[in-house]
């Protein structure tokens, strides 16, 4: 039986021409609030930022069928995403106007599967130090009752953005 789904985003060039003009913090917050836009892929997986705080940013997704392998569970890289976003948003939500960042890797430890059976899933990422030229962030993926789905190391770097 044929499926499909449908979804909209918006202009990527607003938030990314607000990076570095202010706190990645206040960035950030600018999403949650809606004054800034949520990057295309947030709409294409149909995840969401949650929460963010300094050191700290959770995103949440209701898997689905859509994100499923041919082995019907959710795809490894649906679980890399997630952790990818929470880990550089909690190294950006650090960063001061003027700052920007790149993830140079990502380590994910899958450690249970996903399906539509588990609900909705929390990405939670913690930055466990930030120096001058790196940072280094974590993530957890958790299911609904705080079971440890997959988790991530990230190591950033970091460095000053160029005035547009």
């Amino acid at each position: 039986m044929t499926r499909s789904r449908t979804f909209e985003w918006q202009d990527p060039s607003v938030s990314a021409a607000a990076v570095g003009e202010e706190s990645g913090l206040d960035f950030l917050r600018g999403m949650l609030s809606g004054r800034l836009p949520a990057p295309p892929i947030a709409a294409a997986l149909g995840f969401a930022l949650e929460q963010v705080e300094f050191a700290r940013a959770a995103f949440t997704l209701e898997p689905g069928e859509e994100h499923y392998n041919p082995i019907g569970s959710v795809h490894g890289g649906v679980y890399a995403t997630l952790l990818d976003s929470a880990a550089g948003c909690a190294v950006q939500s650090v960063l001061p106007a003027g700052m920007g960042y790149t993830s140079l890797d990502l380590n994910v430890k899958f450690l249970r599967p996903i399906t539509v059976d588990t609900g909705k899933v929390r990405a939670v990422g913690t930055v466990l130090h930030h120096g001058r030229r790196t940072a280094l962030a974590q993530a957890d993926l958790l299911d609904s009752e705080g079971h440890l789905l997959a988790h991530a190391t990230s190591s950033c770097m970091l460095f000053p953005l160029t005035p547009r």
